[in-house]
């Protein structure tokens, strides 16, 4: 059973999926579930639409220290996509562990963990590491700033004693 189908093995082998009916008709934690995967997979996108704008390589921003603060921005998305993905994942991996080791379950209902769930645990897995090394990689440089110009007038020093060079001697 999964947030988009139930599939069930037939005693001849087979598998047999049936896509859910209604969604009014799923259970909260499904809901749930769909709600925080659609949720991430926008998120995931937009922050790859955020990575491709501050990378080095394009133009869209001239300033460095800005591109480097829309790739650590995008990095936080990335990590917020992978939030979004464990979430229902995880969630969905301890209520088939709960119910294959429960003996209330029948034996003919207990699931077992998919490959749905591996690929969801690395997805997750990937957005979180490639979400840490765009906030990690691109720490914004620090500009150095100068203190302001003194707005003291100085003037030029003046001999007290009479000179007795003619200054037009020396041009």
């Amino acid at each position: 059973e999964g947030i988009w189908m139930s599939c069930v093995v037939q005693s001849t082998g087979q598998m047999q999926c049936k896509v859910y009916d209604s969604m009014l008709a799923l259970p909260a934690d499904l809901q749930a579930a769909r709600a925080l995967v659609v949720v991430a997979i926008i998120v995931g996108v937009l922050a790859l639409f955020v990575a491709i704008v501050g990378a080095k390589c394009t133009n869209c921003i001239e300033d460095e220290s800005a591109k480097a603060r829309v790739m650590i921005s995008s990095g936080a998305a990335f990590i917020t996509a992978a939030v979004l993905q464990l979430i229902p994942v995880s969630w969905s991996a301890n209520t088939v562990i709960l119910e294959f080791y429960s003996p209330v379950v029948p034996e003919a209902q207990k699931m077992e963990i998919g490959a749905s769930l591996y690929l969801g645990w690395a997805a997750a897995a990937l957005l979180l590491v490639g979400g840490s090394i765009l906030c990690c990689s691109c720490p914004p440089k620090d500009e150095i700033r100068y203190p302001p110009q003194s707005r003291i007038a100085y003037s030029a020093h003046h001999s007290v004693a009479p000179s007795t060079y003619n200054k037009r001697d020396y041009v």
